[in-house]
């Protein structure tokens, strides 16, 4: 989908293996079993959610890097030495590219290739990873910023984590919706946990009934590629995560056209596992006073 980095990243975890509308001639009890192991295999991954270790904004001009505290930019212990190296950030409104130069001696990997420099990919989606030990980042560019992301292969919340909760798959949580169009197609604001406001194209809403009760929730996305969704709803902090959780359609349906809407897939965000990311939030049509007893649970279990 082109929305904007943050939703781009989150979304990320809703590509066509986190489809919330299987194709209807499928096993969809089954299907939505391997969806979920899926969707925990993702997570647990290297430089998933669970091992992000932190998140940096970068000044303009030279940062420099590493775990002792006179860096710019000071990693967690353990994740490298004292002095790592610099980060040149291109001034705000100026085009231009992130460098990353090591301190003599050191040596980044990219998929096994020693480099000592490199100039980062920020663009939306690239998570241009290199990788320093235990350590590995990239940098991504929003709104005229440069932020660095961190992650760490022996990260204490991955070696802690358990796995997802979820309910039961329920033959009532997937319903028969209806995509209906904005003419024309809407902007709306969506606010992030940290307060910042991006602008997104809404082509229109999905409206379908749920415990007896007629619903809508906006989509946000701009091509054919699927809407996203970000909802909250009445089991918000109770059993499920207190913000809202996400859901993804794969393709975008037709005008008036009505498809499967698979809500046992509904999702938790990045930052119900991370406190290094910065999730969107419901705007608040899509908050429901519906419980939707389905989908993802919170919080998810920590190994015994």
């Amino acid at each position: 989908m082109k929305i904007a980095p943050t939703l781009a990243l989150c979304a990320a975890l809703a590509g066509p293996a986190f489809a919330a509308s299987p194709a209807p001639d499928t096993d969809w009890k089954k299907d939505d079993e391997a969806w979920r192991a899926r969707a925990e295999q993702s997570l647990r991954k290297d430089n998933g959610w669970l091992t992000l270790a932190g998140r940096y904004v970068m000044k303009p001009g030279a940062n420099t890097f590493g775990t002792g505290a006179a860096n710019d930019i000071v990693f967690p212990p353990g994740l490298g030495p004292e002095r790592m190296g610099t980060l040149d950030v291109p001034a705000p409104g100026v085009p231009g590219k992130v460098t990353v130069k090591l301190a003599p001696g050191l040596e980044m990997t990219q998929e096994g290739i020693p480099m000592s420099d490199k100039v980062m990919d920020t663009s939306e989606g690239a998570h241009d990873w290199v990788t320093m030990g235990r350590a590995s980042f990239y940098v991504i560019e929003h709104e005229g910023r440069y932020v660095l992301r961190l992650a760490d292969s022996e990260s204490p919340v991955r070696a802690h984590f358990g796995a997802r909760v979820w309910y039961p798959v329920k033959p009532q949580y997937r319903v028969t919706a209806r995509f209906v169009a904005y003419d024309p197609p809407r902007t709306l604001p969506i606010v992030n946990v940290i307060d910042e406001v991006s602008n997104e194209p809404s082509p229109g809403y999905v409206e379908f009934a749920v415990r007896g009760r007629k619903e809508r929730l906006d989509v946000v996305g701009n091509d054919d590629d699927g809407l996203f969704i970000v909802f909250r709803d009445a089991t918000a902090g109770k059993t499920t995560y207190g913000p809202g959780r996400f859901l993804f359609i794969d393709r975008k349906p037709r005008a008036g056209e009505t498809f499967p809407l698979d809500l046992n897939r509904a999702y938790n965000p990045p930052c119900a596992f991370s406190e290094f990311t910065t999730c969107p939030l419901p705007p608040k049509q899509n908050i429901l006073k519906t419980s939707v007893e389905a989908g993802e649970k919170y919080p998810p279990r920590k190994k015994g």
